[in-house]
C-alpha cells in the first residue's frame, strides 16, 4: 500500500494530474466516482494567491467528496511560497504539493516550474522550508530534468525525500521535450529502485491505456500513475484501468447514453461553479474525447465550442444522442 504521509492512498493508487483549466472541482468530482483514487487541483501561483487574485483564490476550493486532494502551488520566491502556504493550509487540503514541472513560457521564465530545474539547490531549499512551514504533507511534481544533459533526478529525489517531502510523481520527458516525443519511465524506475527511496514514486507521461498502466506497475515497479491528459473528456479512464487489473479485460466503452449525461454534469457542475461564461468557455476542451469515435462529429463539435450560451450547447448533446442512438463505439 502506497502512503501519502500518514494517508493511504491503495495499491498502486491512480492520480488525477493538476492540469490549468482542466482539474477543476466539477471534473475532479467525475473522475472521483470513476475511480480516481488522489485528485489534485489545477495549479495555482503563489503571487496569484498572495495578492488575493479572484482566478487564483477560486482554484482553492474543494469538497469533501473529493479527498484525499491536493492543492498544488507554483513559484520561485521563498516569502511568497511561505504565504501562500498558510493560505492553501487554511483550505483545509489534505495534502500540499509543488509544482517543479511546469514548462510552459510564461511560468519558467519567472524560475518557477520546470524552470527550477536549473537551479536544484533552490528547488531543494523551498521544499524544505514549505514541508518546515506546514503540518500537511508536501509532494513534489517535476520532470527529469532540464534538457537531456542535465538528468539527475535520483539525486533530485533522494535530496527532496531527505528535506522531508512525502512523494514525488516524475513526468518521463524533460523541459525541453515540452510534451513531444515519446516520456522515458527508466529513469523514473531508477529512483523508485534507489536503496534509499522509501517514500512512493508515481509515474507521469504517455499512461494512456490500461497496458501503459499496467506496464508502469509490473515492470517499472512503480508505485501509482499520476494520469493527464488521457482522462480529458474521458473520466471513465480511472475505471477501466482498475477494471483491467483485476480481470485482465476492457471495459466496454461508455454508451452514447453515458456520455451525454457526463457531458451535461459536467458543462452544468461548471457553469454553477464559474459562472455561465466561463463554465461554457473551459468545459470546451473535453467534447472531443466525450464523443470520440463519432462519424463526422466535427458538425455537432462546431455547436458546441463556438456557442457562448449553455442551452445551445446542451441542445447540441441532444442531438448527439438523438442521432447515434445504440451506437457502439470501440
Amino acid at each position: 500500500m502506497a502512503k501519502i504521509g500518514d494517508i493511504d492512498v491503495g495499491e498502486f493508487p491512480l492520480l488525477l494530474a493538476p492540469m490549468e483549466d482542466v482539474s477543476d472541482p466539477p471534473f475532479r468530482a467525475l473522475c472521483k466516482e470513476q475511480g480516481a483514487d488522489v485528485v489534485y487541483t489545477e495549479f495555482i501561483s503563489s503571487e496569484g494567491l498572495i495578492r488575493d487574485a479572484a482566478k487564483s483564490v477560486m482554484k482553492l476550493d474543494i469538497y469533501e467528496k473529493e479527498r484525499p486532494v491536493g492543492i498544488q502551488i507554483f513559484g520561485a520566491n521563498l516569502d511568497s511560497m511561505l504565504k501562500s502556504v498558510e493560505i492553501v493550509e487554511a483550505s483545509g487540503p489534505d495534502i500540499i504539493d509543488i509544482n517543479f514541472g511546469c514548462p510552459v513560457k510564461k511560468v519558467v521564465s519567472k524560475g518557477a516550474g520546470a524552470g527550477i530545474l536549473k537551479d536544484i539547490d533552490l528547488m531543494v531549499s523551498l521544499t524544505e522550508a514549505m514541508v518546515k512551514h506546514t503540518k500537511l504533507p508536501v509532494t513534489v511534481k517535476t520532470r527529469l530534468g532540464w534538457d537531456h544533459n542535465s538528468i539527475r533526478i535520483v539525486e533530485v529525489a533522494e535530496r527532496l525525500q531527505d528535506v522531508g517531502c512525502k512523494a514525488i510523481s516524475i513526468h518521463g520527458r524533460t523541459r525541453a521535450q515540452m510534451y513531444k516525443g515519446h516520456a522515458d519511465w527508466k529513469p523514473i524506475a531508477e529512483v523508485k529502485n534507489n536503496p534509499r527511496m522509501h517514500i512512493p514514486v508515481f509515474g507521469n507521461g504517455d499512461v494512456d491505456s490500461p497496458e501503459r498502466a499496467k506496464e508502469m506497475r509490473d515492470q517499472y515497479g512503480l508505485d501509482g500513475a499520476m494520469i493527464g491528459r488521457a482522462s480529458i473528456g474521458y473520466p471513465w479512464f480511472f475505471k477501466e484501468v482498475k477494471h483491467f487489473f483485476e480481470t485482465g479485460e476492457h471495459l466496454p466503452s461508455p454508451s452514447i447514453d453515458e456520455r451525454v449525461i457526463a457531458a451535461r454534469r459536467h458543462l452544468q457542475m461548471a457553469i454553477d461553479w464559474k459562472g455561465e461564461k466561463l463554465g461554457v468557455f473551459e468545459t470546451r476542451r473535453h467534447y472531443t474525447n466525450y464523443f470520440k469515435g463519432i462519424p463526422h462529429f466535427k458538425e455537432y463539435r462546431t455547436k458546441m465550442v463556438t456557442s457562448d450560451h449553455p442551452e445551445d450547447v446542451f441542445a447540441a448533446f441532444d442531438e448527439v444522442q438523438s442521432a447515434f442512438a445504440g451506437f457502439e463505439f470501440v
